[in-house]
């Protein structure tokens, strides 16, 4: 058996001054039939910056989740309105976020989309994050997250997911 896909990160680009918490984060790599990959576009004018990014759906691990795999199709469900089939887990990604003083441990999946129907995003994600889905082929989203790493968020973001994103198309080749 092949052993799971672990990377760890730290964040370069705002200075560390503590740490104060630890989050569970499921995410998915979500392919369709025809081989396309459904993200995230998210346009943020925050802490953060004022910038556009794309990431993989998924989100915190609540309390009333039974498992990893009950947490990625809640949040795919409400992100993306999607029904998946799991088909297995990539790897996990160690990150911070220096600027909220967070480390973050994302648990990546590889999944199937079933169906699509309506998201349940909160007016938060809608009218503050501008959360929209977004459909790529692999080499558009590997495109799409080398141009948004021109921001420090971006460089963030496409650090922790084109690893995964290259290794889950490695995984996607063998099904």
């Amino acid at each position: 058996m092949e052993k799971e896909f672990y990377l760890e990160l730290c964040d370069n680009e705002w200075p560390l001054t503590y740490t104060d918490h630890d989050r569970p984060i499921v995410r998915a790599i979500l392919f369709d039939n025809a081989g396309m990959l459904h993200f995230i576009r998210a346009v943020r004018d925050d802490g953060f910056g004022n910038v556009t990014i794309i990431e993989t759906s998924g989100g915190g691990v609540e309390e009333g989740d039974a498992d990893l795999e009950e947490a990625i199709r809640r949040e795919l469900h409400e992100e993306l309105g999607a029904t998946v089939e799991i088909v297995g887990k990539i790897g996990t990604v160690s990150d911070y976020y220096n600027l909220i003083h967070r480390h973050n441990i994302n648990h990546y999946f590889l999944c199937r989309l079933l169906s699509l129907g309506e998201n349940d995003l909160t007016d938060d994600e809608k009218n503050r994050y501008h959360l929209r889905p977004l459909t790529l082929s692999f080499e558009d989203a590997v495109k799409e997250y080398e141009n948004r790493a021109t921001t420090r968020l971006g460089r963030l973001i496409a650090a922790r997911e084109l690893p995964i994103l290259r290794r889950a198309k490695e995984m996607m080749d063998t099904l």
